[in-house]
């Protein structure tokens, strides 16, 4: 059994508009492809969500900082395909550039606050790409529910701010970020590390680990993420481009732990960005209060 495959915004409204008939609930999944089980996951939340499930994909060209990373982003539509079949997703939206920037395409949606800094700082104008894709993707779905890993923390940040300021009837799950049994954040960009850079990989995630176990039990911020940088660079990375603990609610600075968090770090080996983030909560006392 083969998952649907729908390439412009009539066929798929036409095939949504047939579930809302039928009284369905309809969720969908944003991806640029070269699915992952941290993609699988999120199709699986959302089939236990909602009746039916879309699922996208399409390899944006304007959240790509670089012509030269565009080229190299996977593409893997048949192979993406085979792995949703399995699964029960109902739906694979695959339009093309044409499609969702027809000639003459002239509008951006921008969101600033929590999209500045950190990756926005790095990637200028990525999440100006990203809003914009996922607004026509939220547009022409109709969807109910939009699944997100938190991988990309900041992302789902955005994606939450530009859904609420512009009134989209949508609700945003959150999933867990999905890793490698070595602790390796699971993305699509993994396949670039050579062998040696795969053995490195998961160092990152440890050490950012072990830095939110520091500042949960009260060590400085400031120099955790000192020695936290130090620490990544020795294990083989080339540069680290942030280390930051921000608010989990609003992605605010936070210099002292005094709320829950995320340490949120990007960080190049060799020739590949990886990214990951995880939570730091406060210590539960004894008693639970």
């Amino acid at each position: 059994m083969s998952v649907p495959i729908v390439r412009t915004p009539a066929e798929l409204r036409a095939t949504v508009a047939e579930w809302w008939s039928q009284g369905a609930r309809v969720a969908v999944v944003p991806t640029m492809g070269a699915l992952h089980e941290g993609h699988l996951s999120l199709v699986r939340a959302a089939l236990e969500k909602a009746d039916r499930v879309i699922v996208t994909l399409f390899v944006n060209p304007k959240q790509f900082n670089s012509a030269a990373d565009l080229a190299a982003y996977p593409r893997t539509e048949e192979a993406d395909a085979a792995k949703l079949a399995p699964l029960g997703a109902h739906l694979l939206y695959a339009p093309d550039a044409s499609e969702m920037y027809p000639k003459g395409f002239a509008t951006a949606v921008s969101v600033t606050g929590v999209g500045e800094g950190l990756c926005g700082a790095f990637r200028p104008g990525h999440f100006d790409g990203v809003a914009t894709v996922v607004a026509k993707l939220f547009l022409q779905t109709g969807a109910d529910f939009a699944f997100f890993g938190e991988k990309d923390f900041q992302q789902l940040h955005v994606v939450r701010c530009m859904a609420r300021d512009l009134d989209i009837p949508i609700r945003i799950v959150p999933c867990q970020t999905v890793r490698e049994a070595d602790g390796l954040a699971l993305s699509s960009r993994n396949v670039r590390l050579s062998s040696a850079e795969r053995q490195i990989a998961p160092k990152l995630a440890s050490i950012l680990f072990g830095a939110a176990e520091l500042i949960t039990g009260g060590a400085s911020v400031a120099e955790t993420l000192v020695d936290a940088r130090l620490m990544i660079v020795a294990a083989g990375y080339t540069r680290v481009e942030y280390l930051e603990l921000r608010a989990g609610e609003d992605l605010s600075p936070m210099r002292e732990f005094n709320r829950p968090a995320r340490l949120l770090v990007a960080a190049w080996l060799g020739e590949t960005r990886l990214i990951d983030n995880v939570n730091v909560l406060p210590k539960q006392s004894p008693h639970g209060s």
